[in-house]
């Protein structure tokens, strides 16, 4: 009988260190500044970074050097990293458009993908990688800064969950900064990220893209009526080949949403405005969200704290390691396909609305 118990715990402790071992992940590209996300800092619960592909060895070795890692982190391709260093999950950290290669490559060996924001450069390449996410069994993860944003989460729960402002009719996202030249962006990014093949867009892409995200959310997955958006170039002197200011509108049976995309605020902007039957809630990346509800001729408006989010919500690789393990049902997240699907659908046709000057109707 002692023999079987001994057995029994050796079992059960060997099953809980197996399920807390850590997710070999590898990093795809090197050109997005956000790679400096994971060079900052490298260690994150329940991964285990193994490598960085990239085919500039002189900028891989130059970050690495930078970031005091070492030099035998560095691969020249994905195919030499999922050889050597075997990844079960990758983040990619290269041009938008590149995004489906990646996928291409790593879902039939199913290793999972997370991509930074947005999931694709247009409609047609999201869908397929949707496709080989199914047909392979993997998971596709998008990476937004605000999907890190405890008051966004609180907003999410007192609209959804507790009902405190009835009814979303309008939300107003404005997300953006200065200019990614002006705020000092690397050539290695800009090089990309202000090309309309490659990136899909300037500033509607770059930015609208969390409006499509968030809202998309809000709604719970809903595909709205239709989508219009306009873009304009307001110095084209320092990018003359995409937009630097855009405003998509999104429309809904009973809601609205304006995204206001920009390279030409006069400060970093990461702020959404959800308005109610009731009141509105003001959220952004301070833990401080301003609430006014009440009646017409005596509203009342205070500010309240939001809850802390705890690890894996509060950490986008921690948050994947999660999901590779199966410890988190990521379905209806910020980052999950079924999102981003719809908000590709929303980009796409922001894009086309704003090149034709015509609403796109979605249904």
């Amino acid at each position: 009988m002692r023999k079987i118990r001994f057995t029994l715990l050796l079992s059960f402790a060997f099953s809980i260190v197996f399920a807390q071992k850590p997710v070999r992940m590898g990093i795809v590209g090197m050109t997005h500044d956000h790679v400096w996300q994971i060079l900052n800092h490298p260690k994150h619960e329940g991964m285990e970074l193994v490598g960085f592909a990239e085919p500039n060895k002189e900028l891989a070795l130059n970050y690495l050097k930078r970031a005091n890692l070492p030099e035998s982190l560095w691969f020249s391709s994905l195919e030499e990293m999922v050889e050597k260093a075997k990844p079960e999950a990758v983040c990619d950290f290269r041009s938008t458009i590149e995004h489906l290669e990646t996928v291409q490559k790593c879902a039939p060996l199913k290793i999972h993908v997370m991509v930074e924001k947005p999931l694709a450069v247009n409609l047609k390449a999201a869908k397929e990688m949707e496709m080989l996410a199914m047909k392979h069994g993997i998971n596709i993860i998008t990476n937004y800064e605000t999907t890190w944003y405890a008051s966004h989460h609180q907003a999410f729960e007192m609209i959804n969950t507790e009902g405190k402002i009835g009814e979303i009719r309008k939300v107003v996202i404005m997300d953006g900064h200065s200019g990614p030249k002006e705020i000092g962006c690397s050539n290695a990014f800009l090089s990309w990220l202000t090309d309309p093949v490659k990136n899909g867009g300037g500033a509607i892409m770059d930015f609208g893209c969390y409006g499509a995200d968030i809202m998309t959310w809000l709604m719970k997955g809903e595909r709205p009526i239709s989508v219009s958006a306009t873009a304009q170039t307001n110095k084209p002197s320092i990018y003359p080949k995409v937009d630097d200011e855009a405003t998509i509108v999104v429309q809904y049976p009973k809601a609205q949403g304006i995204f206001q995309a920009s390279w030409n605020w006069p400060f970093d902007r990461k702020d959404t405005e959800i308005y109610g039957q009731k009141g509105y809630i003001f959220a952004n990346r301070e833990p401080q969200m301003r609430v006014r509800m009440g009646e017409r001729n005596a509203p009342k408006e205070w500010a309240i704290d939001a809850k802390p989010l705890s690890n894996p919500q509060n950490d986008a690789f921690s948050y994947f390691a999660a999901v590779v393990r199966g410890e988190i049902n990521s379905e209806n997240d910020l980052g999950s396909l079924k999102i981003n699907m719809v908000a590709m659908e929303i980009l796409d046709a922001a894009v086309k609305s704003s090149k034709t000057g015509k609403v796109v109707n979605l249904r």
